[in-house]
This record gives structure tokens, C-alpha cells and sequence, in this order.
């Protein structure tokens, strides 16, 4: 019997100074969204499959708050946790796990050092490793160039080269910002979704765009995708998880069920 494979919804908080922000655009123009622990409290209740929190800090006071921050929820909730900003080494994984993150989440430390993600992977597995990516389209439209530091800095590498390498390295999932579409609730970027999930084989997490209940079923179907991420319309009550997996539910996609 062949195991079905069900769609995750995930909210992501991103932290700086121990409160979630949302920026929009180019991780710019800060809004508060709130405490932490009572957001993820909030997403517990509403079952989502996992959270997601970025240091958005990413200094060495704002990973020792991250800690604090990871332990507390870690307590609180029974959701998967991801943790990612400012991760450099295989010991600042251990320190995040012993927090309570169940996965860690590496970006621009990967670029710059990509045996961070093979030395990872061989210490905690490769379920523990996620490949974050901030894309933006090239502006001649041939694909896609990754960019560092929050998406201020275009490294030139192609995201379809560097996503198959993340994978040889032993990363377990694929998180895919589109630049193009994040903060923007216009949508997710379905082409760019649907190619990287065509050159890998592990799961692929899109991230950027959504604003309306539509945007996770076509993320999810068109887009290929095997999660969807997302902030504002989480935080600011524009919709609820349990809104959404009704939603797609409704429309024949199978979800992470829930207790009414």
C-alpha cells in the first residue's frame, strides 16, 4: 500500500530582539507581529504542521535571546520547530537542538561555506539540515540567482545548480523565498517552485507571496510544492491555518488533518 503523502501548512516568525517582525520586500520596513511564545501557542491550537523562526538578529546577543526564545516554545508546543539566522557551525546546530529546534535552517552561511551543510548532516542527519533560499528572477527572465545577507547581495549562482548541490551535501528539505513575491501577498512564484522541485528529490518548501486562500492551492498543485510557508496573513488574522487546510481540503488536496 503506498504511503499518501500530505501537504503541511507552516507559519514562519521572524524574530529580532525577542519579537516577531514582518517586513516587506528585501527584509525591510519592520512591522511588530508580536510575542513569540504566544504566537506559537496561537498556531498550536490552530494545529499547524510546523513553525518556523528566522534570527533575523543574527548577533551574538540576538542568538543567546534565540535560545531563550527556542526553549520557551520548545516547552510550550508540540509542533516541529525550525530555527535558522545566523548559523555558522556544527556546534551552533548542537546548541539550537539542545534548545529544542528540531530542525536547523542554513542560507547564506551555507553559500559561503557549503561543507557547513555536509558536516551537519553527518553529525544530526540530514532530517535536521534545511537549505534556505532567497531567489530573485534574473532580469534577462533566464532563471533565478541566489542572494546572500537577506537578499541584499547576488552571489550569481544559479538557484537550480545550487539547490542540487545543497541536496548532494545532505540537506534534507529545500525552504524557497522568491524575493520577488515576499511580503507582497500577490502570490507564490509557481514557476520558480515547480523547476527546483522538478531537480530535486527532497521535500520543497515554498516561501513568498501568499495572500489569499488560492495561493496555497496553486502553490501546492501547479507550483509542486510540497509545504507552504507563510507570515502576514498568519500574524495580522488575514486567515488562520485551520482556515486554509479546510480550504484546500475542500478542494481534494490532502492535508495534515486536524480535531475540530
Amino acid at each position: 500500500m503506498t504511503a499518501v503523502i500530505t501537504k503541511r501548512i507552516i507559519p514562519c516568525l521572524d524574530v529580532q530582539n525577542g519579537r516577531v517582525v514582518k517586513n516587506v520586500k528585501f527584509f525591510e520596513n519592520h512591522r511588530d507581529a508580536g510575542n513569540p511564545l504566544l504566537l506559537a501557542q496561537k498556531y498550536e491550537h490552530e494545529q499547524a504542521d510546523e513553525l518556523v523562526f528566522y534570527d533575523i538578529t543574527a548577533s551574538h546577543e540576538g542568538r543567546k535571546l534565540m535560545l531563550e526564545v527556542a526553549r520557551d516554545v520548545a516547552e510550550s508546543v508540540m509542533m516541529p520547530l525550525t530555527i535558522g539566522g545566523g548559523v555558522n557551525s556544527v556546534e551552533d546546530f548542537r546548541n539550537l537542538l539542545l534548545s529544542g529546534a528540531d530542525k536547523i535552517s542554513v542560507n547564506s552561511s551555507a553559500i559561503r561555506n557549503p561543507d557547513l551543510i555536509r558536516a551537519a548532516s553527518d553529525h544530526f542527519g540530514a532530517q535536521c539540515v534545511v537549505l534556505s533560499i532567497d531567489a530573485k528572477k534574473r532580469p534577462d527572465g533566464t532563471g533565478w540567482n541566489v542572494h546572500l545577507n537577506g537578499g541584499r547581495v547576488d552571489t550569481g549562482i544559479d538557484l537550480l545548480e545550487w539547490v542540487q548541490k545543497g541536496q548532494e551535501l545532505g540537506a534534507g528539505e529545500i525552504v524557497l523565498n522568491v524575493m520577488d513575491a515576499d511580503g507582497t501577498q500577490s502570490g507564490f512564484d509557481l514557476v520558480a517552485t515547480r523547476t527546483v522541485k522538478e531537480h530535486v528529490d527532497v521535500p520543497v518548501v515554498a516561501s513568498g507571496g501568499a495572500g489569499k486562500l488560492e495561493d496555497f492551492y496553486d502553490v501546492l498543485t501547479e507550483g509542486k510544492a510540497d509545504a507552504a510557508l507563510a507570515a502576514s496573513v498568519f500574524h495580522f488574522g488575514m486567515l488562520t491555518v485551520r482556515e486554509v487546510k479546510d480550504y484546500l481540503t475542500g478542494r481534494g488536496i490532502q492535508v495534515r488533518g486536524f480535531v475540530e
